[in-house]
């Protein structure tokens, strides 16, 4: 619906003029009009219906507002059954309803400058109406039930689209004023249109075959009269009767001019009242003022007696922050006494590292004294493995002199050839039972050997951790500590207290030094572990691992003791059971083991030597009192929440300057501090356990 269509409130002025026409059309003595014009409506009310239904109105006038719809929501046109004049002109109206027939006593329809596209077919059913005005709207044609208007006198059709005139028009025999644009007609011709009302009714009766008579033979009643003789067409009634009629319609409209001067003068008396109210309201006005003064005087003196209670609530506050700050003080004596004690644990620390690596060295010229004496059985295990296979060989060698001895006899022993053959398969097998005897032997003690070394290997993952493991939990005390002290800086600044400060930045400084040397400690420590794990494994074998990027998997292939000639005589499924999951790096494994044997077998020069082979031992324990302490966890770790979202934990801690203050999301794009804005060298996520 176009914007001017929407609803509009009724300004204040045009409320005031409705109400007052629905109250003077309601009271005793009122005539039979009802006038609600200019009202600004965007539809007719409710009370409008139920008033012409009960006070029989005949006038119904709703001109200049803003009717989009003659009729509202559950009204009925039957409530104006009784109107004979119904004006309608400047409104939206965009149609009428299709019921409009029944509105059997209209005598004058004014619907002139609105919006309607085409008027309903039920319009014929008008018999007693008599004047039609549809000029300035956006009519294309008129319907054929025109043609049915046996009373119409005045048809004003001029300022639409209309181009053709339907024929049935020629049987309103009434019809005096006829007014269209004539230059815009087809049917009937422009020169036709433009010769006056009667040629263009002398035209449709001659299209229509009927004969013309002049309007002046028909005679019909004025507005006032009911209309029952207008159903009778008689082209030669008495003319004074008409006069008679005409008299007293003047006679009416004299009275209705006085009725109209006697409601003007109710309308000024009740501007009158009018007006006293509103002095009234005025007086209501000053005494609401008065009172209101009294309001504000009581709501200024509630003000100071609230205000009193605030100071006094702010001098509590003043003590409770007092208190809080000696606790903070007491809080901050502790843990430089905790950080005191940690510095000396740690030196303790460093002299038990130096007795650690003595005994590492010490573990190491054990590990070498056993790898001889492992050398030396291995070679012994060979020179046995060696001889039964010589053993095997001379076997195989008579056997085949056996064989051949038999095949030369064959020809001249036919008969004696079953019972050799039986004795000889006998022996046979006897041989090849040997062989499987020596071969399961050999197996089993490789087997043994292997569980021997798979034993020593677990012993030493097991105490190779006892070092790494102790860094870790100084690391971790160390991240406990700073956490804490990022807390209690930041819990400061929350108290604008600056008592301290340098005492803590030392501390922080210190415990950051610590946690960066704890941290090259622990990863040199990972390389030696590394370097121990990769001696005891083929140099061929772990650079193949490498250069696969499967480093990973080192420690599973020292545990098993797998070298390449192992490797070469396993399938995937085999790598799968031992813990090497991806099926592509299972056949790229198989495939390069297979290439470097092939590539011994060519060139021998490029097979490892046997000695390369270095298998670990377990070390020695160390001894029981060196194991690393820490303080004693006096005061619960309390979460952190991270300073640049203020939502998760706080969770990184930024070196050289040791602040724990952002989670692991918020300090990728972080370049320096956000506490004390240095630039961060490295970054060390805390990871808490349950």
């Amino acid at each position: 619906m176009p914007l001017f269509f929407r609803k509009r409130k009724p300004s204040e002025e045009a409320r005031k003029r409705l109400e007052y026409q629905m109250c003077l059309a309601k009271e005793a003595g009122a005539d039979d009009i009802l006038d609600i014009s200019k009202c600004e409506l965007s539809e007719i009310p409710f009370g409008a219906f139920a008033t012409c239904k009960v006070l029989q109105k005949k006038v119904l006038i709703v001109h200049t507002n803003h009717l989009t719809s003659l009729l509202p929501k559950s009204c009925s046109l039957l409530s104006l059954a009784t109107i004979k004049v119904l004006d309608l002109h400047d409104n939206q109206l965009t149609a009428l309803p299709d019921d409009l027939g029944q509105l059997t006593a209209l005598q004058v329809l004014n619907v002139e400058r609105n919006q309607l596209m085409q008027l309903p077919r039920s319009i014929g059913n008008l018999t007693q109406l008599q004047t039609l005005n549809v000029k300035d709207n956006k009519l294309k044609e008129l319907p054929d039930t025109v043609g049915e208007l046996r009373s119409l006198r005045t048809l004003n059709i001029s300022g639409n689209e209309i181009q053709r005139l339907p024929q049935m028009l020629a049987h309103v025999r009434t019809l005096e004023m006829l007014s269209l644009d004539a230059s815009a007609m087809v049917y009937p011709p422009r020169e036709v249109c433009g010769a006056g009302t009667a040629a263009i009714l002398q035209f449709l009766c001659k299209e229509s075959g009927l004969e013309y008579y002049p309007p002046s033979q028909y005679l019909l009643p004025i507005l006032e009269q009911d209309g029952i003789e207008n159903s009778r067409d008689s082209p030669d009634g008495p003319t004074d009767r008409f006069s008679r009629e005409e008299l007293e319609w003047q006679n009416r409209f004299s009275d209705y001019e006085k009725r109209k001067e006697q409601k003007m003068l109710e309308k000024l008396e009740f501007e009158r009242r009018l007006e006293l109210g509103q002095r009234e309201h005025t007086q209501l006005l000053q005494q609401s003022s008065s009172q209101k003064d009294e309001i504000l005087q009581t709501v200024k003196e509630e003000q100071s007696r609230l205000e009193q209670g605030l100071s006094e609530h702010q001098r509590h506050l003043d003590a409770e922050r007092q208190r809080l700050q000696e606790q903070l003080k007491q809080t901050e004596q502790n843990i430089s006494s905790r950080i005191q004690k940690l510095l000396q644990d740690n030196q303790r620390q460093k002299k038990s590292s130096e007795i650690l690596k003595s005994l590492e060295n010490e573990r190491i010229r054990m590990e070498q004294l056993m790898s001889i004496t492992q050398e030396e059985t291995e070679s012994l295990r060979r020179r046995d493995v060696a001889s039964a296979m010589q053993q095997m060989l001379t076997e195989s060698c008579k056997n085949r002199l056996i064989q051949m001895a038999y095949e030369s006899q064959r020809q001249n022993l036919v008969q004696q050839a079953c019972s050799s053959m039986a004795e000889m398969d006998e022996r046979f097998q006897q041989i090849l039972s040997w062989q499987q005897m020596d071969q399961n032997k050999a197996i089993s003690q490789i087997l043994q050997e292997s569980a021997m070394q798979k034993a020593a290997f677990e012993a030493l993952q097991v105490k190779k951790d006892l070092m790494h493991r102790q860094i870790r939990s100084q690391i971790k005390l160390i991240e406990t500590e700073l956490l804490q002290l990022t807390q209690l800086e930041l819990k400061r600044k929350s108290l604008d207290t600056e008592s301290l400060q340098e005492m803590i930045s030392e501390q922080r400084w210190a415990l950051s030094s610590l946690l960066q040397q704890l941290l090259k400690e622990k990863q040199q420590r990972e390389e030696e572990l590394r370097e121990i794990l990769e001696e005891g494994m083929e140099r061929q074998l772990v650079a193949l691992l490498e250069e696969l990027s499967a480093e990973h998997y080192l420690p599973i292939f020292a545990h098993h003791r797998l070298s390449l000639d192992l490797l070469s005589q396993m399938s995937p499924g085999d790598l799968a059971k031992v813990g090497v999951s991806e099926a592509g790096l299972q056949h790229e494994i198989l495939r390069r083991v297979q290439e470097l044997l092939d590539a011994a077998r060519i060139q021998p020069e490029l097979k490892p030597p046997m000695g390369e082979v270095v298998t670990p031992t377990a070390p020695q324990e160390p001894p029981e009192s060196v194991r690393p302490s820490a303080p004693p966890a006096e005061l619960e770790v309390q979460a952190s929440e991270c300073v640049v979202c203020l939502e998760r934990e706080a969770q990184m801690i930024f070196l050289n300057c040791g602040h724990v203050c952002c989670c692991q999301q918020c300090c990728q794009p972080l370049r320096t501090c956000p506490l004390c804005r240095q630039d961060i060298a490295q970054r060390l996520r805390i990871y808490h356990s349950s």
